[in-house]
Formats: structure tokens, C-alpha cells, sequence
């Protein structure tokens, strides 16, 4: 299974440097950003699965940075570690009702950070996130990369793999084409609109003969959405 990618949006270069160093020797996928532009910029390339954000940075501050990222559907899910020196107890209330997860104060351990990650992580993660996910009979399995009905193996290309995979992340949930292609394909793709509902067509097709492609549900004007219940 891919690592864990994670976002460090902190201007101080040397502190960036030692966290990113750190998180890298224990195994992460590790993004850097100086300011809150660059790293909206860098999500629009990747998609972290955790950030850490430095309190004060030059455009904006990163408790501000956090509240937009709670406010968009698109981004409220993304767990944030909030990085301060400041240590008084109204900051910290601050920024957990501000939407952080969790809030460290400087100076602090690489060992401490690594524990932190990992316990929001481990709360963030979803249902299945042991590396199987299931419903109705349909099985996907993250850590082998195999999906199965029952004992039968589902045969899917990488696209429609990903897509299926994030439907079964996320489901009940309605998402436009453009949605699906900022989270499957990524946002920096010059793919367009029309090319979701091919791979739509393909996952379909692939779960037909298990009787699963009325999970895949086409919402009229709106989208796609993931669900065991009748459209």
C-alpha cells in the first residue's frame, strides 16, 4: 500500500527540513510548502493525507489556512496538525475549534511528532481502513491491490481500481465529474469531464457479471455516488 502522504506548510526552511527529514526516514511521502499559496498549489497536485501547518506564515495564518480547509467539502476531511510556539491554552483552544485535529508547540521531539501523526492518522482513518473494504459481497482488498465478489476475482485496470477504491472510501456520497477528477486523477491532469464516465462504463462493466454495478449509481445532474441502497 502507497505511504501516507503528508503536506509540512512552515516557512522556517531549517525547520521544515528537520521535520521533513524525519518523516521520511520513518516511511512517509513527505510534501513541503513555505506559505499557504504554495501549498494549496501542492494539493492541487497531490492530495495529502495529513498536514502540518505551522501557526504564522507570511500570506496567511495557518489557523486561518485551517478553517478554509474545513469550510470546503472537498478538503474538510484532510486531517491537520497545527505547528506553534505559541503555548497558552486559549491558543491551543483556538486552533482545535479552528478545525486542527491535534496542536504541538515548539519546540518539540521528532519522536513526539511521529506519535502524534500517527494517532491522528490512526482516528482519521475510515472504515475498512485496516486494508478491506466491503459491501454487499464486493471485497477490496488496498494492501494486495485484489478485488473479489465472494471467491471470484474482479479484474480491473488502475483507473478503475482508484475509482472504485475511492467510492468505497466515501460512500452515500454524491461527487460531480470534476470532484472525482481533482481526487482520483489528480487536479493537474489535463484529462477531461466526459473521460469519468468512461472509466464509470468500464468499473460497471467490470462488476456486471457479479450483479454489483448498481452500487456505481449515476445521480442525475449532480453526479456519481457509491451506495448499497437502490437509486
Amino acid at each position: 500500500m502507497a505511504s501516507k502522504r503528508i503536506l509540512i506548510v512552515e516557512d522556517e526552511k531549517a525547520v521544515r527540513d528537520m521535520i521533513a527529514f524525519g518523516l521520511r526516514r520513518a516511511g512517509f511521502d513527505v510534501h513541503e510548502a513555505e506559505d499557504c499559496r504554495t501549498a494549496r498549489a501542492c494539493m492541487v497536485d497531490a492530495r495529502p493525507d495529513l498536514m502540518l501547518i505551522d501557526w504564522m506564515l507570511p500570506d496567511m495564518s495557518g489557523l486561518e489556512l485551517t478553517r478554509s480547509l474545513k469550510r470546503s467539502k472537498d478538503t474538510e476531511e484532510i486531517p491537520v496538525i497545527m505547528l506553534t510556539a505559541r503555548a497558552a491554552e486559549a491558543d491551543k483552544v483556538n486552533g482545535l475549534e479552528g478545525g486542527a485535529d491535534d496542536y504541538i508547540t515548539k519546540p518539540f521531539s521528532p519522536r513526539e511528532l511521529l506519535a502524534r501523526i500517527q494517532a491522528v492518522l490512526r482516528r482519521a482513518q475510515p472504515a475498512g481502513a485496516d486494508g478491506v473494504l466491503e459491501a454487499e459481497g464486493l471485497s477490496l482488498n488496498d494492501t494486495s491491490h485484489r478485488v473479489s465478489s465472494g471467491d471470484s476475482e474482479i479484474s480491473l485496470g488502475p483507473t478503475e481500481y482508484r475509482l472504485l477504491h475511492f467510492f468505497m472510501s466515501h460512500p452515500e456520497r454524491v461527487f460531480s465529474r470534476g470532484q472525482l477528477l481533482d481526487r482520483v486523477w489528480g487536479g493537474n491532469t489535463e484529462v477531461e469531464e466526459r473521460t469519468v464516465d468512461v472509466h464509470i462504463r468500464r468499473l460497471r462493466k467490470a462488476l456486471e457479471p457479479f450483479d454489483l454495478e448498481r452500487l456505481v449509481q449515476t445521480v442525475r445532474g449532480a453526479g456519481y455516488r457509491f451506495s448499497t441502497r437502490l437509486a
